[in-house]
């Protein structure tokens, strides 16, 4: 009886542990995202809150410091309008550039996002090439 007992009673914690560890890794990792047309529509409904964007990187709006390592831009639609700024700080992220699609991972305040992590889409290595006009 007494076997029996400290058997459930360590399954209860077993079981607790393994939930609570769940629950801790899905609200860390769970957050919005969005189309950047989508997040503009409801943008200030989203303040302050971890989110992911994804848009475009605009033309002529990178600005990176090698010796701080801040990096600044405008996430905007693929034809550069709408531009949303974007502040981080981090190593630079592989094949980013002007005119690449990005996610941005961040918190949005103040009009600008602050990212905190920047993904970078690289392009299909299987596209025909293009026939000469």
């Amino acid at each position: 009886m007494l076997t029996q007992r400290r058997f459930v009673i360590g399954a209860a914690l077993i079981g607790a542990a393994v939930s609570y560890l769940v629950y801790g890794g899905i609200r860390t990792t769970s957050m919005y995202y969005f189309e950047l047309g989508e997040f503009l529509a409801q943008r200030d409904a989203h303040v302050g809150e971890a989110l992911r964007v994804k848009g475009w990187v605009r033309h002529g709006s990178m600005r990176w410091d090698a010796r701080t390592s801040e990096l600044a831009f405008e996430l905007a639609r693929q034809d550069d309008s709408e531009p949303v700024p974007v502040a981080y700080r981090g190593i630079l992220p592989d094949m980013f550039s002007e005119g690449r699609e990005v996610v941005v991972e961040g918190r949005y305040q103040d009009g600008a996002l602050t990212a905190r992590q920047i993904m970078t889409s690289c392009p299909s290595k299987y596209e025909p090439a293009k026939a000469p006009s």
